[in-house]
């Protein structure tokens, strides 16, 4: 007997925010496709975060152009389970031929006839186009400084969903991105002693002169950076949708209760030790904070707006001691800390993809999602297209490009010449 095989002319994997935005406008075009998702339509809204999450950006700009969020304000921040339910409900409206359950297990080039050969849990698949729509926040990465202590229990962000889940005592949280200032800040409100390790980052405003972040980063043009900025590569931001959205303030946080301290540098037993760079990590995300301020006053003032001013933006709470006599070392033991949580992102997990797609240290290499190995694309990268990639907005544009890039090559492949006079 000879195994049974679907074919396709574009398989898309994932069905995230960046698989069904491909899905939508490949279905535009008419390119038969089928999309592949080994869980749930939007799964890891459901089950790869806390409990508490909510979306980072208001629900008129963090999401897809075609619907809004139903029974959601606009300036509201949406919660994790109605944002996986959107895209359920965005994909039934058009029909999305989404296929869940099924893992691709392998992806590799057919030689000699065109396409590619996919090996997935439910059979295989000859696809003449792939896209991989897997986004970035594929694999948790824990640093190797992590320290071998069973006393301790140690869990990515990933991981965590609750205060509840955790044993009695503190908690030290290492990364201060958008993850671990909100894990780090619902830890503290549920009574834990909390320590957070801050590293570079930048800090925007939740909202300033009557608008949010994510509408002054539109105007400004700055969601169209094509680059970051030279340095800025792996600097993380620091913003907030819970509890209705607000500007992170690390000295706010300490007044809170919540223990600064620097980047986390090494482990020996039951000693942690600190990078001696608190202050000047703060002081980076304050310049990155009033910069954006500097920028809207600007453009008020350049367009002749009328928006309410707001001075007090700028007054920032005195640093605490925490701060200007940073700890250089902790005892976790003394200090009564049994939990580590590794706010400290994510690496993409391409292994199935097995083509000529990456360089040495496995990136992909692309434009625009366009890959070097021809029939190969990538969506929901960061820094994809420009800086709003990853994004819910920014991902349903850049797949418009990579399938007008596709509708294209289908037109080549398709084409057949005049016969000879």
């Amino acid at each position: 007997m000879t195994e049974m095989k679907t074919e396709t002319d574009t398989l898309v994997i994932g069905a995230g925010q960046a698989g069904v935005a491909m899905s939508e406008h490949l279905s535009r075009l008419d390119v038969p496709h089928l999309v592949l998702e080994k869980n749930r339509i939007a799964e890891a809204w459901r089950s790869g975060r806390w409990d508490s999450l909510v979306a980072n950006g208001p629900a008129w700009h963090d999401r897809f152009p075609g619907m809004a969020f139903p029974e959601c304000a606009p300036d509201s921040f949406v919660a994790k389970e109605k944002v996986a339910d959107y895209f359920a409900a965005y994909a039934e409206k058009f029909h999305a031929p989404i296929r869940t359950g099924v893992e691709v297990l392998r992806v590799e080039r057919n030689h000699g006839r065109p396409g590619f050969t996919v090996q997935t849990s439910d059979g295989v698949i000859e696809a003449q186009r792939i896209v991989a729509a897997t986004g970035p926040f594929q694999k948790p990465v824990i640093p190797a400084i992590a320290p071998r202590n069973d006393r301790l229990t140690q869990i990515h962000s990933a991981a965590y969903r609750n205060p509840q889940q955790l044993p009695e005592g503190g908690v030290l949280v290492i990364g201060a991105g958008s993850s671990g200032v909100q894990i780090a800040d619902e830890l503290q409100r549920a009574g834990k002693t909390v320590y957070l390790s801050v590293g570079p980052h930048d800090r925007p405003p939740r909202a300033y002169r009557n608008r949010d972040f994510c509408w002054w980063l539109g105007v400004l043009g700055m969601w169209d950076a094509a680059a970051s900025q030279p340095g800025k590569e792996h600097v993380t931001i620091a913003v907030s949708g819970a509890r209705g959205g607000h500007t992170v303030d690390f000295r706010a946080l300490a007044a809170q209760g919540v223990n600064l301290v620097g980047m986390t540098q090494s482990f020996d037993g039951e000693r942690v030790t600190f990078q001696p760079d608190l202050a000047h990590n703060i002081a980076r995300g304050d310049a990155s904070y009033l910069a954006l301020l500097d920028a809207a006053d600007s453009y008020i003032a350049r367009n002749g707006l009328d928006l309410p001013e707001e001075p007090e933006a700028r007054h920032f709470l005195p640093d605490p001691s925490c701060i200007t006599q940073p700890l250089s070392e902790l005892n976790l033991a003394r200090a009564g800390i049994t939990t580590l949580i590794w706010a400290t992102g994510y690496v993409a997990d391409y292994s199935w993809l097995r083509v000529d797609a990456f360089d040495e240290k496995g990136k992909p290499q692309h434009h625009r999602g366009v890959s070097t190995e021809p029939g190969v694309y990538f969506l929901g990268l960061p820094w994809l297209s420009r800086r709003g990639s990853t994004f819910i907005w920014g991902v349903w544009h850049d797949a418009k490009y990579i399938a007008d890039q596709i509708a294209i090559q289908r037109q080549y492949q398709h084409y057949q010449a005049a016969p000879s006079p």
